[in-house]
């Protein structure tokens, strides 16, 4: 997440310092603050700047990219959110190809997440151990590698699904461990005050993969085959290595981080999210949001049934793409919101806001109104991502915050497919659209009953 070759930061790009007035503020800041301080990890806050007039009062906030070492880690992720998705549709097109199964496709997804969530959990932990940066480079070649493979399997024309699932097992599992020091090494690039908009720039580009990759991928299929879209991921792949070389180390703060990790460093990281219950309430809020609120599950019978006048296809594919294309246009947009101090208050906002959407999104008859309260829901996301991720990046101390990225992650991961199952059996019992606007009437109500009854996460400022 460049625009000069020098860095305002009080250390050089290389070098890192042991410890810092910031690691310190942030062991000791009461819980209803963040830890305030002139230098986050070794990083100075950036200079005040002239204000901003017109339409760059609003628009996407690129302060963090003045950081040369953010810079090539964001700058990395622009080719690897498309790459990665072009393999997110080779693989479960090929085993459909295969099988002519969709509860292959099914298999091979749940094949991938388990071993996701168990080393997004024990990555955490080892890059609260090690040099956060080290760790980046092993698992990214991994993943290329990984690409490599699936690229010579279809290829050769092996068409094997117990190869392609282990691939896909392998691939994942290198994900979880990847994740949590890729977001957690964010708190050492930028300064606290960055990091909203460090984070706005983060997830704008992964919704735009996930915008463009599918589409890029249904286009590049028929003119030149399955097997190089994973060739053209590796490549990818590739171009983030290079730029994680050129980063500063990002060892350890504090030489009692420095140890094995374990079991009980996996434990000790769950004690220490209960016993901070700022970030606890972050964690909360988004599993509200995301089982309770996610609909997507019943976006095929909607199509099918209450927007087939529009033309199944048509409505099927804006649906999907509603959410995605709303969360791009909240980061391109994140000036308005991203130097936020407030950040529990935005949480509480954003994730009440997406209720109301997807509420309102139940209740539309017209696709075109449902697919602008999806939008809308889309914006609240983002908002709600930038903020949580900003908490948990500046509650947490440095020796905590990978084992707070792993259980982000498998949050992330695990919110969505619960809600998959939750609202596909309410949509069988109750109709589609009352399953909707009552999941998204549900997300309104304890959202606010939460906030009311803890007043740690409403109070949390920066």
């Amino acid at each position: 997440m460049d625009t000069s070759e020098t860095t305002d930061s009080s250390t050089a790009p290389g070098t890192e310092p042991a410890a810092g007035p910031g690691a310190a503020a942030s062991a000791a800041a009461p819980e209803g603050t963040a830890p305030d301080g002139p230098v986050v990890d070794g990083v100075a806050p950036d200079p005040a700047a002239p204000a901003h007039r017109g339409w760059r009062r609003w628009a996407m906030d690129t302060r963090p990219l003045r950081r040369p070492a953010f810079r090539r880690l964001w700058s990395s992720t622009i080719v690897t959110a498309v790459g990665s998705q072009l393999t997110a549709v080779a693989v479960p097109k090929q085993i459909y190809d295969i099988t002519g199964s969709s509860a292959w496709v099914g298999y091979a997804s749940l094949a991938g997440l388990v071993p996701m969530v168990v080393f997004a959990l024990w990555g955490g932990a080892v890059a609260d151990t090690v040099d956060r940066r080290k760790l980046l480079l092993v698992t990214n070649s991994g993943i290329a590698v990984t690409s490599l493979l699936f690229w010579a399997q279809a290829a050769s024309g092996l068409g094997s699904v117990a190869v392609l699932m282990v691939l896909l097992a392998v691939q994942q599992a290198f994900f979880g461990l990847n994740s949590p020091a890729r977001n957690a090494s964010i708190a050492r690039l930028v300064p606290e005050e960055e990091l909203p908009a460090a984070n706005a720039l983060g997830s704008t580009v992964m919704q735009t993969g996930l915008v463009a990759g599918p589409l890029l991928a249904g286009a590049l299929i028929p003119v030149i085959g399955l097997p190089e879209l994973y060739l053209i991921d590796a490549v990818a792949l590739c171009v983030t290595v290079w730029a994680v070389l050129r980063l500063p180390a990002l060892p350890p703060l504090t030489a009692s981080a420095a140890r094995r990790a374990g079991v009980r460093e996996i434990a000790a990281g769950f004690r220490y999210i209960s016993g901070h219950r700022v970030l606890l309430l972050s964690f909360l809020a988004d599993i509200i949001a995301m089982v309770l609120g996610m609909p997507r599950a019943l976006f095929p019978q909607l199509a099918a049934q209450t927007y087939a006048s529009y033309g199944e296809g048509l409505a099927l594919g804006l649906l999907f793409a509603a959410i995605p294309i709303g969360a791009v246009a909240g980061g391109l947009f994140s000036g308005t919101f991203s130097r936020a101090r407030r950040h529990g208050w935005m949480v509480i906002g954003a994730v009440t806001a997406w209720g109301v959407a997807v509420a309102g999104f139940g209740l539309s008859s017209s696709l075109w109104v449902a697919v602008a309260f999806l939008a809308v829901a889309g914006i609240a996301d983002m908002v709600s991502m930038v903020f949580r991720g900003a908490i948990l990046l500046s509650a947490a101390t440095d020796e905590m915050r990978g084992r707070m990225q792993g259980v982000f992650t498998v949050v992330v991961a695990g919110g969505p497919r619960l809600a998959d199952v939750l609202h596909g059996t309410a949509g069988s019992v109750l109709g589609p659209r009352a399953a909707v606007t009552g999941g998204g009437l549900l997300v309104v109500v304890l959202t606010l009953v939460l906030a009311a009854a803890v007043p740690a996460l409403r109070r949390y400022r920066v």
